[in-house]
């Protein structure tokens, strides 16, 4: 136990310096073999990124996780390449897919914009030719208006994009969503340019069961 809680200060530690010396590769095998869901919850609410901490919490580690990686590698290249409004960012073994809510919503709706789903069918043609991963869809708002109001209008965008995905053909067994309102501003809400920011929408990918045990298979030979 001494040994896991050491570990997992080394990792704390090392997540909120930047790990600047690992590349991806490393960072996802380091993130799975400290993970489970506890430690990427904790490192969620430290950092104030729920996708950080989603992506720590799926991560299985090892040389399983570093196989994992790699191939999150080529996704999130074809992502940032083909969906150039979207922010991509490959954390652990997942990657972190951040859609401002500008691109997607009108203000106070969660009715999804001609240009939203001109973005989000670029991503969908990448998520389909990738079967083997889960789709977390996580809503954010500001802290502007009151908080039962914001978590109903997180949930609403989440669920809002959760049905577009569906209905263009990603199968809704790799789909869950999560309101998280304005309890987890990314960027500083004291600002009009980071209430901005905060109005989000997020997607975080990570292997299903079909990738891990391929993975397996592979670190296994």
């Amino acid at each position: 136990m001494k040994t896991k809680i050491f570990f997992m200060s080394c990792l704390l530690a090392a997540l909120l310096s930047g790990c600047a010396s690992m590349n991806k590769t490393q960072k996802g095998a380091l993130y799975g073999a400290g993970g489970g869901a506890a430690l990427g919850t904790i490192i969620g609410k430290i950092s104030g990124n729920t996708g950080l901490g989603t992506a720590i919490g799926a991560a299985v580690g090892g040389t399983t996780g570093a196989i994992i990686g790699k191939k999150m590698d080529k996704q999130a290249a074809e992502i940032q390449q083909q969906v150039p409004d979207a922010k991509v960012e490959r954390v652990g073994e997942g990657i972190n897919v951040e859609f401002n809510s500008n691109i997607l919503y009108g203000i106070n709706s969660y009715n999804l914009t001609s240009d939203a789903m001109n973005n989000l069918n670029k991503l969908v043609s990448i998520l389909k030719n990738y079967q083997d991963t889960n789709i977390e869809i996580q809503g954010h708002t500001d802290n502007t208006g009151s908080e039962s109001y914001n978590q109903n209008l997180s949930e609403k965008r989440a669920g809002s994009v959760s049905s577009y995905l569906m209905q263009s053909g990603v199968s809704g067994n790799r789909i869950t969503t999560r309101g998280f309102g304005e309890l987890n501003p990314k960027y500083n809400n004291d600002t009009a340019e980071g209430r901005s920011l905060n109005r989000r929408v997020e997607f975080v990918i990570t292997a299903n069961q079909t990738m891990i045990n391929q993975a397996q298979s592979e670190a296994n030979n």
